[in-house]
């Protein structure tokens, strides 16, 4: 077949196009979204009618995935690593029901949090649920993972969980195809009470997955994605995990001087791990992400050896690996002696020129703070979250997709006021809904302002599920219409914007602004369309 120079990201999507995928559910969330945008931009999805839109969140995304899979159908669901905590619910449950059709599902961590709130291994999520992982180390094995692991979902019966991180998501490299597979036919499972979870039955179910623990780890054992190989030099041993395998080679272009074992499946390998360790002095762990590896290796094997790692200082705990970093940890000289000249001044981001969240903010902050010392304002996760930043410092919380409203309306019960939350389209119906029924439900004395660009725009511009429906959304949830304001954020509606903030602001109970201006990036991209 052909050879591409892909994306990580897009080495997925290929291959799962390849496998005989019939839908991806995901929503945005950066380093995963050029997934769900490659298979969306392929000839082949249009051709093969291949599910592609995306979700309203990782929870919803999920559970269709899942039931795609009850139908015999293979289903690629795609999220960044705290959307597997959106997710977490099915995701647990599904190890229990085990799948039908092919279900992988991928999980793309951000060590260093180059655009994330937290620095989170979703390995644990894997082994907290019993079933078998991947990682790969290079775009090629990203591809043949994605494009086996369908298959070995289905011959395990389990959801498979594949995990990558930034820098293999977003760098390119050279991968052959594999031969083009068709859909599945339509099917049902043989159990007719698979996927029933009432407590008898989800006791059998999961007593099948304990069982299969020991299959899953003779797998590992026999992977082609996890190999040892000998070195002279067995003062010190390497595990290298996924993507830190590719850094170690790095450090050695002619062969590693040391026993290496190279892990991309999970659980781990336990034959090889006790070749290494009977073999070696010492042991080095290399793995991006949290140490899940080296804590699992420090009471896996019942050894007396040491193991060294980030839990001893040996590599930073906290922080993406690089190849630097890997070579001070083996004792090699790092050839990265680069300093960044006093001259060079860090950018923070900001909100674009021209951008409604800026007249937004410009608005209700002067407002806020001439008539209301006292207030505080929680925010959410999107653009609007540079808020936080100058000129603007006009928000006091960013925790997590929802969590503006639900902090607001807690933060009232507690007798603050004005208690104001600024959330996105995007964000509010991805999980801010639920919080905005339970204002209504206590008629608490909160302020919604649900700042409406009309996309999804911090990753990029992809479609909003609440694009056209806000009004009607809250309605339907039971906030009073008259107090439900829309304005237009410009220059020129700044004084109604104000007036309208003050009214809202002075109404003893739930109140929501919907400030609506399409994105400046998406509507230029229309344009330049046009």
């Amino acid at each position: 077949m052909s050879k591409q120079l892909l994306l990580g990201d897009e080495a997925i999507a290929q291959g799962a196009l390849d496998a005989g995928l019939s839908g991806v559910y995901a929503y945005p969330g950066t380093p995963s979204t050029e997934i769900t945008e490659y298979i969306q931009g392929s000839p082949e999805t249009t051709e093969r009618k291949i599910h592609s839109r995306w979700a309203s969140n990782e929870k919803t995304a999920m559970e269709a995935a899942l039931g795609m899979s009850f139908v015999g159908k293979r289903a690629l669901v795609c999220m960044k690593h705290v959307g597997m905590n959106v997710a977490a619910d099915c995701f647990i449950n599904a190890a229990i029901t085990g799948v039908n059709g092919g279900m992988v599902v991928l999980a793309a961590d951000d060590p260093s949090m180059h655009s994330s709130q937290n620095e989170q291994d979703s390995r644990f999520y894997g082994d907290f649920a019993l079933i078998p992982m991947l990682e790969p180390s290079n775009q090629q094995e990203a591809y043949d993972m994605t494009y086996h692991g369908f298959r070995f979902s289905e011959e395990t019966g389990e959801p498979i969980l594949m995990r990558i991180v930034t820098r293999l998501a977003h760098s390119r490299a050279g991968v052959e195809r594999a031969k083009i597979l068709p859909q599945n036919p339509l099917s049902i499972s043989k159990d007719p009470r698979q996927f029933i979870l009432l407590p008898g039955n989800a006791r059998k179910r999961y007593q099948v997955l304990v069982d299969k623990q020991a299959e899953f780890i003779y797998a590992s054992e026999n992977s082609i994605y996890n190999k040892y190989t000998d070195g002279p030099n067995k003062k010190l041993g390497v595990i290298a995990c996924g993507i830190g395998y590719n850094y170690l080679m790095e450090n050695y272009p002619e062969g590693c001087e040391h026993p290496v074992l190279k892990i991309g499946q999970y659980p781990l390998p336990k034959k090889q791990l006790e070749q290494l360790v009977d073999s070696c002095d010492e042991v080095l762990v290399l793995e991006d992400g949290q140490p899940f590896v080296e804590k699992q290796l420090r009471g896996y094997l019942n050894r007396g050896i040491k193991v060294k790692g980030r839990m001893d200082g040996t590599l930073p705990y906290a922080g993406e690996l690089t190849p630097d970093t890997v070579a001070q940890a083996l004792g090699k000289e790092s050839a990265s002696t680069f300093e960044t000249p006093d001259l060079v001044e860090m950018r923070p981001p900001a909100l674009c020129e021209g951008c409604g969240h800026r007249d937004v903010y410009t608005a209700f902050t002067e407002v806020l703070r001439e008539e209301y010392p006292e207030h505080k304002v929680f925010s959410d996760i999107g653009c609007y979250t540079l808020g936080a930043n100058a000129p603007f410092n006009a928000i006091n919380s960013c925790v997590d997709m929802g969590a503006s409203i639900t902090m607001a309306k807690g933060a009232a019960d507690g007798g603050l006021y004005p208690s104001v939350s600024v959330i996105g389209d995007s964000t509010f119906t991805h999980s801010g809904m639920t919080g905005l029924l339970d204002c209504v439900n206590e008629n608490s004395n909160v302020t919604i302002v649900i700042s409406d660009n009309e996309t999804t725009a911090m990753t990029g511009g992809q479609d909003s599920a609440g694009t056209g429906k806000i009004e009607a959304i809250c309605a339907g949830l039971g906030v009073d219409p008259e107090h439900i304001r829309v304005v237009v954020p410009l220059k020129k509606n700044y004084e109604d914007m104000k007036q309208i903030f003050r009214d809202e602001l002075n109404h003893k109970g739930v109140s929501v602004i919907i400030p609506r201006r399409e994105c400046i990036q998406t509507l230029a991209r229309k344009k330049r369309k046009k």
